[in-house]
């Protein structure tokens, strides 16, 4: 009896024995595993480290911070024919194509115009922005080239703020971009149509391979950045919700603020009206030039087309146009004659600045106005 006591409690004691050494085999590979993990965590931050010493002005903790592609301000990108450098493979693969959704993009912004601005800031921002605002991703080839056009004119203060939003959102949309500032000179009334059909030519003087036209106003600034500044197959109209009209579109034929079409859809309608001087109107004439060529206004979901307004008083010179209400009923009669086809303007100078490129030019008056009675 006391042997067979015996041999259960050697046969228990080993038992116990194997149990432990199989949860000390369980716990060392637990450990090990977990050592490999934070060797690998380390090196993956000493990379993080290095980039970021390596580009001093990237900032990942905001989404208007993003990491320079190549080269100090004003460097252009590595073109695609030229010769590996010494430490650059000579097999190395050619560029794609950019994605259609780019992997980079953030979502929801947050926009605030309270802190100061300064164009140093924005050039500090944007060390890879070429001179004239111009920009190619390095990493993938850009499906379409885009010009940017924004009539102005003393607006210096909005301008930098749209510039410190913009640059960093069209860099991680995978935009090939050049932004073009169209400056009316002198102080006779207003007239963004105008500018905006004198920005068009303009910019295929400066670079003939823009196959795509964003028309922006110089005080919206988009609130998401998967609102993808790039034509489509129907004339776009991005700015679907205003802040001033409660994440609102105003009217079913309203493209106003920001708008782009493809070059073929603009020489389509003819381009933008000369005759709109003064505030409004031109945008209606615009919606119903597309309209009647047998295109239709596309846009994005309204969750995503929001746009913030830097408030402002309405500038001198840009009073209510009396005349708009007529004009847009008469744009069946008009569109043809009246447009890119019969612009005529006066270039007073082009000059490129690090974020933009600025065409200043002289743009006429508005006729007189017949007296009454």
């Amino acid at each position: 009896m006391t042997r067979l006591l015996l041999g259960v409690t050697l046969e228990r004691i080993c038992k116990a024995v194997l149990l432990l050494c199989l949860l000390h085999f369980v716990i060392i590979m637990i450990l090990y595993f977990d050592v490999y993990a934070q060797h690998l965590d380390f090196f993956s931050r000493f990379n993080a480290r290095n980039a970021s010493r390596a580009h001093p002005f990237s900032n990942s903790s905001r989404p208007n911070g993003t990491v320079p592609s190549y080269g100090p301000a004003g460097a252009e990108a590595p073109s695609p024919s030229a010769k590996p450098s010494a430490n650059q493979s000579a097999t190395e693969k050619p560029l794609q194509p950019c994605q259609e959704t780019p992997p980079g993009l953030v979502g929801r912004l947050l926009i605030e115009f309270s802190s100061p601005m300064s164009m140093e800031r924005v050039q500090q921002e944007n060390p890879d922005v070429r001179q004239g605002g111009k920009y190619t991703p390095p990493d993938c080839l850009p499906r379409q080239k885009v010009a940017i056009l924004i009539p102005f004119r003393h607006r210096e203060h909005h301008l930098k703020y749209w510039l410190h939003y913009l640059h960093p959102i069209l860099r991680r949309q995978k935009v090939a971009y050049g932004i073009y500032i169209i400056n009316q000179f002198g102080e006779d009334t207003f007239n963004r149509a105008k500018l905006l059909n004198v920005g068009f030519l303009e910019a295929l003087k400066d670079d003939e391979e823009y196959d795509c036209f964003i028309f922006s106003d110089v005080d919206l600034i988009p609130m998401d950045d998967r609102n993808l500044y790039r034509c489509y197959e129907q004339p776009r109209h991005f700015a679907v919700g205003m802040d001033k009209f409660g994440f609102r579109l105003p009217y079913a034929g309203y493209f106003g603020g920001v708008s782009g079409l493809s070059k073929s859809q603009f020489l389509k309608i003819n381009g933008f009206p000369n005759e709109y001087w003064g505030w409004g109107g031109e945008d209606d004439d615009i919606f119903n030039r597309i309209s009647l060529n047998g295109m239709k206004v596309s846009r994005p979901d309204i969750r995503i087309g929001r746009y913030r307004m830097i408030k402002h008083e309405r500038d001198k010179h840009n009073e209510p146009n009396p005349q708009r209400f007529t004009k847009i009923q008469n744009t069946k009669m008009t569109m043809k004659r009246d447009g890119i086809s019969s612009l005529q303007y006066r270039l007073v100078e082009v000059s490129r600045q690090p974020m933009y490129t600025n065409i200043t030019v002289e743009i006429g008056r508005p006729p007189p106005r017949l007296a009454r009675g």
